[in-house]
């Protein structure tokens, strides 16, 4: 039984690590890696090796990328539901410079194409399942439509708005029972959405009552939980559903560990929130935000996003929970 399932993205990572960020008409020296990529095919990696049985549905081409996908996804005894594109498998180039910072040029490729028909399709997808876990490097309509199908099946739906300058609407954010965006896609959803206007940067040190405030005018009825990096994170609940907590709004700190690539650590977060929420539905919201808290905290040791995802036994062994 899948008690999680997650609508997304997979993309073959190319990597390049170089001393500066190209500029143009420039031909530089770098150190090239390639490995798995795309939020959807992180968070079912990460759903999945947090221990609970996970079903991932993308779109894929009829290339290496393709074969790559689902030798992959078998390893980590994901079920995958693909379906079959004409167009490529998606792919990412990435540049890093010495400094940490990156530009990427992602192509969407068979991620494009993947259709709102498709996740309809197969009746039995939802049936067992807890939690749906969906992004935005999918079309949007899709999303829509994967998170409305959840929704009448009665299982949770987990919207992770990201990259924060995909597309999204009210009726979307409105679908998602749980939203969690990091600093930059909060502050876009809330210019766009809400007309306020907050500085990423700034998200952070806002006050706990502030920031709220902010959360309640984005998502009404639904918990937001904003994802702040190095901080921790800001949970929000509506009045009316506190999900096992004792308060409406609280903070939960970062965990002390030797990050050394941060990369996917927001994807093994939502990974590990969908699996703990599934596995243990009783339990405060609180405890899953922490679990999955520790999880992306453990995937930041390792390099890579996919690659990088620890393991349950793992996380329980480091942090004694």
């Amino acid at each position: 039984m899948n008690s999680v399932i997650v609508v997304g993205s997979f993309n073959v990572d190319h990597v390049w690590r170089c001393a500066e960020l190209p500029a143009v008409g420039a031909t530089i020296a770098g150190q090239y890696a390639t490995g798995p990529g795309g939020k959807g095919f992180n968070q079912a990696v990460a759903a999945a090796r947090a221990g609970v049985g996970t079903a991932f549905v993308c779109a894929l081409g009829d290339d290496a990328g393709g074969a790559l996908a689902r030798q992959l996804a078998a390893a980590d005894g994901i079920g995958l539901r693909a379906e079959a594109s004409d167009q490529p498998t998606g792919t990412a180039g990435i540049y890093v410079d010495a400094r940490g910072r990156n530009c990427i040029v992602i192509g969407a490729g068979a991620n494009g194409t993947l259709g709102a028909a498709h996740v309809a399709a197969d009746p039995e997808l939802l049936a067992g399942a807890r939690v749906l876990l969906a992004q935005l490097e999918s079309p949007v309509e899709t999303i829509e439509a994967a998170l409305a199908l959840a929704r009448e099946a009665g299982v949770a739906t987990l919207l992770n708005p990201a990259p924060a300058n995909a597309p999204s609407s009210i009726g979307l954010l409105r679908l998602a029972d749980l939203l969690t965006p990091n600093e930059t896609e909060f502050a876009a959803l809330l210019n766009r959405h809400v007309g306020e206007r907050v500085e990423a940067e700034a998200v952070a040190a806002l006050d706990g009552a502030s920031l709220h405030a902010l959360c309640r005018k984005l998502l009404p009825h639904g918990s937001v939980v904003v994802t702040l990096g190095s901080v921790g994170v800001f949970v929000s609940h509506p009045d009316e559903q506190l999900r096992g907590d004792a308060q409406t709004h609280y903070r939960v700190g970062a965990e002390s560990v030797s990050a050394s690539d941060t990369t996917g650590a927001g994807d093994a977060f939502n990974g590990a929130l969908a699996a703990s929420l599934a596995r243990a539905p009783e339990q405060p919201f609180a405890a899953h935000v922490r679990y999955a808290n520790r999880f992306a905290a453990l995937s930041t040791e390792r390099a890579g996003a996919a690659a990088a995802m620890p393991r349950h036994d793992e996380v329980q062994e480091r942090f004694g929970a």
